[in-house]
């Protein structure tokens, strides 16, 4: 007993003894941890400036991972054969990634999954989105996942996305990112004519159909021609682009916050930046795979996948059948004697930790979560036991076992952590992919990081929570 437990009543020992605070995670960081906090920061912040899209992240996944050792899996196939050891990626449309590395175990006693999704809440052109009204040409634009409108106007915009031509040529667009490209806007009224807007609700002063982009207000130079400012934004785009304005309709074109993801605060804990739900997961469950020295007992995964914020439809979303097949790829190379039955095995006694992104304590925005059972920012890694919304609707709820198991791997490891629920009990709530893995059996838990500003242009993150769920992430796939 040193000289401060001393001083303490019996009392005061006893609830230290019983009770338990979720401290910040700050103040118990080593000099070592508070070092590789910055490294692994620093190396963040690049990709989420770079990976603006799921394009865009899926190709900057891959290429750390082939500079890690990792094969796509036809290498493998070409082979004949997966060895305990190898390091295999398959990408799906371009849009969804799933890293495997095969472990010395039998498949059939599972694998330890980790799953993130690396779409975000954004703006997507409209199939036929060029306009001219009052002498400017406007982008139609149609909103993806769930946004606050009003969020989305007087920033500058950017533009990301693939055009594929009549001749079936495609071409990659990338617009607003390096300083000499132009930006995009959607305008506001100004205060002094702002009156009715005013009285209107947050939902309704700007519209989905209000949300259009501002592309330019110079003519064509030739006088007395309807529409010239479009038709000189056409002749731009096929002068630049070889588009014709039916190339819309076969295009895939976002619109995402402009810039690069930034250090905040005067003492550079927190970074800034768009798309940190759920890039801030993938990319520390990349890292966490990436980074494994060993050949592991069981067979790692990490999932990387499209379509969560509206629902994870789609053939690139969970609900399709991309992991379930790739699976059976990666089976088909390992020598088993009935290899559907592996498959369903693996699935039943595989382990996976729904990597997503939670909403943290904003002080100023009072009464939005129960407090004692809240994420806070700088806390930790947040354990959340279910999700969904209203009566857990939609949730996963994670089993005693399972959080017992978590609960004793991540203290051995040195990681920090703490519980939390998405707000208040008939207010929040949220769905992840959670609920989708364990439908073949598995044992899933939600966990990451609490945001600041979520769903928003510009979301804020702990610096010390992205570590401690890189490090969360590496000692479960060890």
């Amino acid at each position: 007993m040193n000289n401060k437990d001393k001083e303490k009543s019996p009392g005061a020992l006893l609830q230290e003894q019983l009770g338990k605070k979720w401290e910040l995670a700050w103040k118990d960081l080593s000099d070592e941890d508070a070092i590789k906090v910055k490294a692994i920061s620093d190396d963040y912040i690049h990709f989420l400036t770079v990976g603006k899209t799921e394009r865009q992240c899926v190709t900057l996944s891959v290429d750390l991972a082939e500079k890690a050792g990792f094969k796509p899996l036809e290498a493998y196939q070409n082979a004949g054969k997966i060895n305990p050891g190898d390091k295999v990626y398959m990408v799906h449309k371009e849009k969804t990634v799933v890293f495997f590395v095969a472990g010395s175990d039998s498949i059939e006693q599972g694998m330890a999954i980790i799953g993130a999704h690396i779409d975000s809440p954004r703006l997507d052109l409209k199939p036929s989105p060029l306009y001219e009204s009052d002498d400017m040409a406007f982008f139609k634009t149609h909103y993806y996942g769930g946004i606050k409108k009003y969020h989305w106007v007087t920033i500058p915009l950017a533009m990301h996305g693939t055009v594929v031509k009549k001749d079936g040529k495609r071409i990659n667009i990338s617009i607003g990112e390096a300083p000499e490209d132009p930006v995009f806007c959607i305008t506001d009224l100004l205060p002094h004519l702002s009156q009715e807007q005013n009285t209107k609700k947050m939902t309704e002063g700007i519209t989905g159909e209000g949300l259009n982009i501002i592309v330019g207000s110079q003519p064509y130079p030739e006088k007395d021609l309807k529409d010239g400012v479009k038709l000189n934004i056409l002749n731009h785009l096929y002068i630049k682009y070889g588009m014709l304005e039916e190339d819309f309709a076969t295009a895939e074109l976002e619109v995402v916050p402009a810039g690069a993801a930034r250090n905040v605060g005067f003492d550079e804990s927190l970074i800034g930046g768009y798309g940190q739900d759920d890039r801030i997961c993938a990319y520390t469950a990349l890292r966490a795979i990436l980074d494994q020295e060993t050949i592991p007992n069981r067979t790692l995964c990490v999932i990387l996948a499209d379509k969560e914020e509206i629902g994870s439809v789609g053939n690139t979303g969970m609900h399709s059948r991309f992991f379930e097949n790739t699976v059976a790829e990666l089976i088909d190379l390992i020598d088993v004697k009935k290899p559907e039955m592996a498959m369903r095995r693996c699935f039943m006694n595989s382990e996976m930790l729904s990597a997503d992104v939670t909403a943290g304590v904003d002080p100023n925005f009072t009464g939005t979560h129960d407090k004692g059972n809240a994420p806070y920012i700088g806390k930790g890694m947040v354990l959340s036991k279910y999700g969904g919304a209203r009566g857990k609707s939609g949730s996963n709820d994670a089993h005693a076992e399972f959080m017992g198991k978590m609960r004793k791997t991540l203290e051995a490891a040195g990681v920090i952590w703490q519980m939390g629920e998405l707000g208040r009990v008939d207010l929040g709530g949220g769905g992840t992919i959670a609920h989708i893995l364990a439908e073949y059996g598995m044992d899933v838990l939600d966990c990451g990081p609490a945001l600041l500003s979520m769903h928003s242009p510009f979301e804020l993150a702990s610096k010390v929570d992205l570590y401690m769920c890189y490090k969360g992430y590496k000692t479960f796939l060890a």
